[in-house]
């Protein structure tokens, strides 16, 4: 046998690579609702004769690579008509679609935008993605359809209480949950107190939770992401919306800026318990409210066919005064600034800057000689660029990065008495997290795909402020005391921490009906939520890793099979996971967690163990359509000093 060089070797490959992309042409474009121009998440490309095809990204682009011929395509989108088109491929081809709603509106739910098969022959698994039609029909409190809500309804997915907008998923606590409103970050997600979260259902497109098989993309939690996408704005022609209802009211604008190139939605809520309760009362005389507003917006420009930028932002806020001196309020934040560009045929990008806040104010006393103050924050600043190159029919690669920096004010507090001042505040904290991640799904066979990444994650703890070290505690369970206090300088590297996060995934198709899947993560979550209640209240602080509070480490093993029956009408699944954890934040006895300096002392960590069983039967079509899922679970902790070192329920274990 003749030895062939390397370098010969690779001169074959790449003779071979340019030959075959010689014959190699790519079709690609966006895919719109004809009505108002909204680009459709998840519309699928199938080429007939090749049995093969795409489905749109999450900003509705498409783009698949496919010998040189004739070819006839058809663009499909769950309640669209159907369009086919005869496409010749002898060059790259661009060919954007508008479809049109059906004509014939059947009054069913519809559980998903995707094919009706989609379930079976995609790689995700562990992953739930509601119509927003489909959470308005579903019953909510006072018939205020609930985004937040309508997820509880999901297996695996569970409330953590009666009247609260928070959620706990396979064990995890409300604070492991990555929720993302036009990907910023939400860090209190509720108005009254959790009664109603702070998403208005009328600007909202999808919604689409992760449990497990979580992308590389995502990261900083270790329980779930829901990721919540809103809508663009209707650029054909001018809309309005709203309603009157029995504790808030809404109103909704969209039109075109210019028309099919630009459009805006804007939406706003406010409630009016104390308008209607004033004529029956006299505590609202004196400055007293108790209401709640919340104002979304976004605009988007069609720069040219490579660019479009998006422009979207949250602003909300919750009042209770007892009288213009007393009382508190709380409010979030967000804004979002987003660039597509298309480099070329197949390479698509994203390039996200965003930025969220979170604060409340709390404030008692009769007068100034007698009051407290206090107010507290989290803000976050974060730029995430991304990169999708569509290699062939076969393979779609996925990468980039982000980098975020963090603000965290646990509390700004002032007591005053007879006049005298004390200040009794919390010092600042800063952080930078920062990460790299590539992936690849690829297609191995007609009956196997797999999706395969690495997430890199890096931070920094930064100064300035006193850094702490504690002595060990005299047994397990009590308060650590200081042992040493150091002063570091403005932007000083405390302490650093480092993680790889791979992520793998399987879909394995048995047959036309039955697949079956798998998928592992592991995630690093840097920030912890401070609470020792069971759900999320205005007053929770959050607090970063430090040289004495380690990130939470997380892992999940799940794996699945997935069943359809009369021709897709009728999906069943049965999943099972596996939830190990590391430096879970439990606390030792009368731990004071609010306005603390020292609270890293009354802190312990421990290790977490969540599994379950996950079953469900969905009916997609027909006059009755809905859901039925229910969820085996168990979650526990071990934490040295608590139970005698023995394994307990946490407070969010729901059989």
């Amino acid at each position: 046998m003749k030895y062939i060089k390397p370098i010969t070797f690779v001169a074959l490959m790449l003779f071979g690579y340019s030959a075959t992309a010689q014959i190699n042409f790519t079709l690609n474009g966006y895919i719109r609702d004809a009505s108002n121009g909204e680009m459709l998440i998840g519309a699928t490309v199938f080429v007939t004769e090749l049995k093969t095809g795409a489905a749109t990204n999450v900003y509705g682009f498409y783009s698949i690579t496919l010998p040189a011929g004739d070819y006839n395509v058809e663009y499909r989108y769950l309640g669209f008509e159907t369009i086919a088109r005869n496409v010749t491929l002898d060059r790259n081809v661009r060919l954007d679609m508008e479809l049109t709603p059906e004509s014939v509106q059947v009054e069913e739910v519809v559980i998903t935008a995707d094919r009706g098969d989609e379930n079976l022959n995609s790689v995700e698994m562990s992953v739930n993605q509601l119509d927003i039609n489909t959470i308005k029909k579903i019953p909510a409190f006072l018939g205020e359809a609930d985004v937040l809500k309508s997820i509880q309804f999901l297996p695996g997915v569970t409330s953590v209480g009666e009247g609260s907008s928070g959620f706990n998923v396979r064990g995890g606590n409300v604070g492991q949950n990555l929720v993302l409103l036009d990907e910023a970050p939400v860090y209190n997600s509720s108005h009254l107190l959790g009664f109603f979260s702070i998403f208005n259902p009328d600007v909202v497109k999808d919604i689409k939770l992760y449990k497990g098989g979580i992308p590389p993309r995502y990261g900083g939690r270790l329980a779930s992401v829901l990721d919540i996408r809103m809508k663009e704005g209707n650029n054909k022609e001018f809309e309005a919306s709203g309603g009157i209802g029995t504790i808030f009211s809404r109103l909704t604008l969209e039109a075109p800026i210019v028309k099919d190139k630009a459009s805006f939605v804007v939406a706003g809520r406010r409630s009016y318990v104390d308008v209607l309760a004033r004529p029956f009362t006299d505590v609202l005389d004196e400055g007293g409210a108790l209401n709640f507003y919340d104002v979304t917006a976004k605009v988007n420009y069609d720069i040219n066919a490579k660019n479009r930028i998006f422009l979207s932002g949250f602003f909300g806020r919750d009042v209770f005064r007892f009288d213009e001196r007393q009382g508190f309020n709380w409010g979030s934040r967000t804004g979002t600034l987003r660039w597509n560009h298309l480099f070329n045929d197949k390479l698509f990008s994203n390039f996200t800057f965003f930025y969220s806040n979170y604060n409340y104010e709390l404030s008692f006393g009769e007068d100034a000689r007698d009051a407290f103050d206090w107010d507290s924050k989290i803000s976050t600043l974060d730029f995430k660029p991304e990169l999708t190159y569509f290699i062939n029919t076969r393979n779609e690669l996925t990468f980039g990065g982000e980098a975020i920096l963090y603000d965290f004010e646990p509390a700004n507090a002032v007591g005053i008495s007879n006049g005298e001042a004390v200040d009794i505040s919390v010092n600042t904290k800063r952080a930078v997290e920062a990460a790299a991640y590539i992936s690849n799904e690829q297609k191995v066979s007609d009956r196997l795909t797999l999706q395969y990444g690495l997430r890199y994650s890096y931070y920094l703890y930064l100064g300035p402020g006193p850094v702490y070290a504690f002595l060990e505690a005299e047994e397990p369970g009590l308060r650590r005391e200081v042992s040493d206090v150091t002063q570091a300088e403005d932007w000083e590297v405390i302490e650093t921490y480092n993680n790889f996060e791979p992520r793998l995934g399987f879909r394995y198709q048995l047959n036309a009906t039955t697949s079956i899947k798998g998928s592992y993560n592991r995630l690093a979550q840097y920030i912890h939520l401070i609470s020792n209640t069971t759900a999320s209240n205005p007053l929770d602080v959050w607090t970063p890793s430090t040289n004495n509070i380690k990130p939470q480490i997380g892992e999940q093993f799940a794996l699945g099979v997935f069943k359809n029956f009369q021709d897709n009408e009728i999906e069943t699944s049965v999943e099972v996971y596996y939830r190990p954890t590391e430096n879970q934040v439990d606390y030792i006895d009368g731990a004071d967690l609010l306005i603390n300096t020292l609270l890293e002392g009354d802190l312990l960590t421990g290790e977490g163990e969540a599994y379950g069983a996950e079953f469900q039967v969905k009916k997609n079509y027909g006059k009755l359509t809905g859901w039925v899922s229910y969820t085996l679970g168990r979650t526990e902790l071990t934490v040295e000093g608590i139970n005698n070192g023995e394994a307990y329920p946490t407070r969010f274990d729901q059989r």
